[in-house]
C-alpha cells in the first residue's frame, strides 16, 4: 500500500516536472544561451580559463572566439593535475569523482571529471527527465511500485580523495535516498569488480524480485537474461518479470537486438526507450514511444555545439550552434558542460530527425566508421542493413565487428565482417549475399564502390562462436558494463588482434 501511495506521489511531481520539458522544446535558444552565459563565470576561476584569456570573455561570440575546441588528449594535462589534488584546473575546487571511460577494446582509457554541478544538474535531472517523459507517454506506469534494475560498473580508488569507475556506478553509488528502495539489487552487489560474478549474484537476487522497469546495454543485460533463464529454468523472461514494462536502453545501436528481447518479452508488451547516456553527459531521452529520435535535454547543464560530419577532419571546420542545424545531416557533437569540458568532442555522430523541437539519433562515432575507399560507411548503416538481413533469415545477432580489406597490387579492397550469432546460422553464403546487398541499399557511396565490383569486392563474413567476443573482451581484461566491441574500424588494428585470438581459441 505505502508504495502504491508513494507512486502517485511521483506520479504527481513528474507532471509537474513536464513543464521544464516542455520549455526546452519552446524556448530552446534562450535556454542554452543561459547555460552558457551562467558557465563562462566558471570558467574565468579556473587554471584553463586563464590559459586561454577567458578573463576577457564577456558574451558568446567571444566564448567561441577565445577557447579552442580540443578532444581528450588536449584536457588530460589538467585532468591528471586534477586527480593528484590541484583544485580549479578546469572546474572551480577539487573534483574528487571521475568516471573512467573506455568504450571500446582500446586499451586507452579516459577520466571524465564528475563535478557535483554535472552529477545533479544534467545525470540526476535526465534521469526524473526520463521518467517524467514515460509516465507522459504512459500514465499508468509503476515504477515505484516495483523494482527498477539498473546494470551498473564498479568503483575503485585512485587515491584516498579520488574515486573513478563506470557513471553508472557512480550515479548508484550517490543515488539519492529516495530512490533506494525502489532500486535491485542491493547496492554492493551492485558495485561489485568481478562483473562475472555480479552477473550470477544479481541473477539469483533480481529472479525473486517484482522488476517493473530495466536499464542497461543490450548486451550484458542478454547475458543477465540467459543466466535467469538457467537458474529459474522458465522459458521466458515475462514468467521471470510478469510486470515489467519499460527498458532503457543505450550505448550501442539497438536495432540488432529487438528480435531476442523479442523473445524474451513475447507478449509485446514491453516498451523499448532509448536514452543517450556517457559518461561526459546525459545528453537525450527518447520522448515518443513509436517513433524514432531522442529530444536533446537543453536545460541540463550542458551547451551543444556542432560539426558538420564531412568537416571533422578539417583544420578550420565551421562549427554552428542549435539554430544552424539541418535535419538528416551527420554532425559532430560539441560540448561544455559543467564539470569542466570547455569545447569539447566527445566523438558521437548525431544526426537530427527533427528541429522542432531538436531530435537526434546517434548514426555513428568520429573514429568508429569506415572511409577507406570512400564509401563512407557509418554504424547506423551496417545496423539497419543487418537488422534487415537477420529478419529475412530469422536469424538473431550477439553481437559484429566490421574491418576494411585492403587492396593489393594484383587484388581488390572490401569490408571483413565478424558476427556471433545467438544460434546457427546454415546458409552463411546467402546471408553475406544479401547483407552485402541490404548494405548497398542503405548507402549509395558503398553501391557505387561495389558496383559490377569495380573497386569492392562483396563483403566477406566470419561467424564466430558464441561466446568470443565476451572472451575476447575478458582476455583484454576489459569485461563490464562500459566495455563494447567497436563495431566499426577504420584500420586492421583491432581486426588483427581478433583475428590471432580467435585462431588461437579454435
Amino acid at each position: 500500500m505505502i508504495y502504491t501511495f508513494f507512486n502517485s506521489l511521483i506520479k504527481g511531481y513528474l507532471k509537474y516536472r513536464m513543464g521544464r520539458i516542455e520549455a526546452m522544446s519552446a524556448s530552446p535558444l534562450e535556454l542554452q544561451n543561459d547555460i552558457l552565459k551562467n558557465l563562462i563565470p566558471k570558467l574565468k576561476q579556473t587554471q584553463y580559463g586563464k590559459d586561454f584569456g577567458a578573463e576577457a570573455i564577456t558574451n558568446i561570440k567571444d566564448f567561441r572566439k577565445s577557447i579552442p575546441v580540443v578532444q581528450y588528449e588536449s584536457l588530460y594535462p589538467y585532468i591528471d593535475k586534477m586527480m593528484q589534488g590541484s583544485p580549479d584546473q578546469l572546474y572551480p575546487g577539487q573534483v574528487n569523482w571521475y568516471a573512467k571511460s573506455s568504450g571500446t577494446t582500446n586499451d586507452k582509457s579516459k577520466y571524465i571529471p564528475i563535478t557535483d554541478d554535472i552529477l545533479f544538474e544534467n545525470h540526476i535531472a535526465a534521469s526524473w527527465d526520463a521518467m517524467s517523459m514515460q509516465y507522459n507517454n504512459y500514465p499508468d506506469s509503476r515504477n515505484f511500485e516495483g523494482k527498477n534494475l539498473i546494470m551498473g560498473g564498479s568503483l575503485s580508488q585512485f587515491s584516498k580523495q579520488v574515486t573513478v569507475g563506470d557513471v553508472s556506478a557512480i550515479l548508484l553509488k550517490r543515488m539519492p535516498l529516495v530512490g533506494r528502495p525502489f532500486y535491485t539489487p542491493d547496492f554492493e552487489t551492485a558495485l561489485m569488480s568481478d562483473w562475472e560474478a555480479k552477473i550470477d549474484k544479481i541473477a539469483q537476487i533480481s529472479s525473486k524480485e517484482d522488476v517493473v522497469m530495466f536499464a542497461g546495454v543490450p548486451t550484458w543485460t542478454i547475458v543477465l537474461f540467459n543466466k535467469i533463464l538457467e537458474i529459474t529454468g522458465c522459458k521466458n523472461m515475462r514468467e521471470v518479470w510478469p510486470e515489467a514494462k519499460t527498458y532503457f536502453h543505450g550505448g550501442v545501436s539497438f536495432e540488432p537486438y529487438i528480435s531476442q528481447f523479442k523473445s524474451f518479452f513475447p507478449d509485446d508488451d514491453l516498451e523499448f526507450r532509448e536514452i543517450y547516456n556517457a559518461s561526459e553527459g546525459y545528453f537525450a531521452v527518447q520522448d515518443r514511444s513509436r517513433d524514432k529520435g531522442m529530444l536533446l535535454l537543453l536545460d541540463n547543464a550542458i551547451f551543444y555545439e556542432f560539426i558538420p560530419a564531412e568537416q571533422v577532419n578539417n583544420s578550420n571546420p565551421d562549427i554552428l550552434t542549435l539554430e544552424d542545424v539541418e535535419v538528416d545531416k551527420n554532425y559532430c557533437m560539441v560540448i561544455t558542460t559543467s564539470s569542466g569540458l570547455w569545447r569539447y568532442i566527445p566523438g558521437d555522430i548525431v544526426k537530427f530527425v527533427t528541429v522542432k523541437p531538436f531530435r537526434v539519433m546517434v548514426s555513428g562515432r568520429t573514429r568508429h566508421y569506415i572511409n577507406v575507399f570512400g564509401e563512407e560507411v557509418m554504424v547506423h548503416n551496417t545496423d539497419s542493413a543487418l537488422m534487415k538481413t537477420c529478419a529475412s533469415f530469422g536469424a538473431r545477432i550477439t553481437d559484429y565487428m566490421v574491418a576494411p580489406i585492403y587492396m593489393g597490387e594484383n587484388s581488390k579492397g572490401g569490408h571483413e565482417w565478424w558476427i556471433e550469432f545467438d544460434g546457427e546460422l546454415s546458409k552463411t553464403e546467402d546471408f553475406a549475399r544479401e547483407l552485402d546487398d541490404n548494405l548497398r541499399s542503405v548507402n549509395s557511396d558503398y553501391d557505387a564502390k561495389r558496383y559490377r565490383d569495380l573497386a569492392l569486392l562483396p563483403l566477406k563474413l566470419n561467424v564466430v562462436r558464441k561466446g568470443a567476443f565476451t572472451d575476447w573482451l575478458r582476455q583484454k581484461g576489459k569485461i563490464g558494463g562500459q566495455s563494447k566491441i567497436p563495431r566499426l574500424i577504420n584500420n586492421r588494428e583491432n581486426a588483427e588482434l581478433l583475428i590471432s585470438f580467435l585462431n588461437n581459441k579454435y
